[in-house]
């Protein structure tokens, strides 16, 4: 697909930047009967599409095994929405400065994607964000053990998505999933990558 192309898909499938999106988690069903906080933190993360001659790709990367939370798994750049910043997006681009090094110079973002909520009481608004090329990847190593991209092009295909069953809370629940080489992008990461597919399609959001 051609860059502008694609470029205008994602405008038109996002919230726009002016109106971050106020409706609740898209995927509570799945969060159903768990402990959750009443006021959930904010958080924002960054969905980079990097366009290429050969196909766009995802910006992703692979979290330190020394951090609390969600150590050595895939994620996007992101982290908890602080005072200082004045939409999610503020948020996203900062994080992804501090964790890869992307400057404000090399990135444009679009709009946002639906809100979701985590099992660790955070409220994630996504990003769509615009990467140039040129980009090259500097990651903090405190935070970050791997940078990475994955064609758009694989992420947005049904076929490439699965759907796990995990009982956790006394029932059982599902998680999406995608296998990537030696990568495996699940839960949270994974669970973005789909709504950013069923809005680019224009279709409902929900369970496959």
């Amino acid at each position: 697909m051609p860059a502008d192309v694609l470029l205008a898909r994602l405008r038109k499938a996002t919230h726009p930047l002016s109106a971050p999106p106020q409706a609740p988690a898209w995927n509570l069903a799945e969060l159903d009967g768990l402990p959750l906080p009443a006021v959930p933190r904010q958080a924002a993360v960054l969905v980079g599409i990097i366009p290429r001659s050969t196909g766009a790709e995802v910006l992703l990367t692979r979290r330190t095994e020394m951090l609390r939370q969600h150590a050595g798994q895939v994620s996007f750049p992101g982290g908890s929405i602080e005072q200082g910043d004045l939409h999610p997006a503020d948020a996203a681009l900062r994080e992804a400065r501090e964790e890869v090094g992307l400057l404000p110079t090399q990135a444009q973002a679009l709009g946002y994607l639906d809100p979701l909520l985590t099992l660790t009481g955070f409220r994630i608004v996504p990003t769509v964000v615009w990467v140039d090329p040129a980009f090259q990847a500097q990651p903090d190593p405190s935070e970050v053990a791997d940078v990475f991209a994955v064609s758009l092009d694989l992420l947005m295909d049904p076929a490439q998505l699965e759907t796990i069953e995990l009982e956790f809370g006394g029932r059982a629940r599902h998680v999406f999933q995608y296998r990537y080489q030696h990568q495996r992008i699940w839960g949270v990461t994974a669970s973005i990558l789909y709504n950013l597919r069923q809005r680019l399609a224009g279709a409902p959001i929900g369970r496959l």
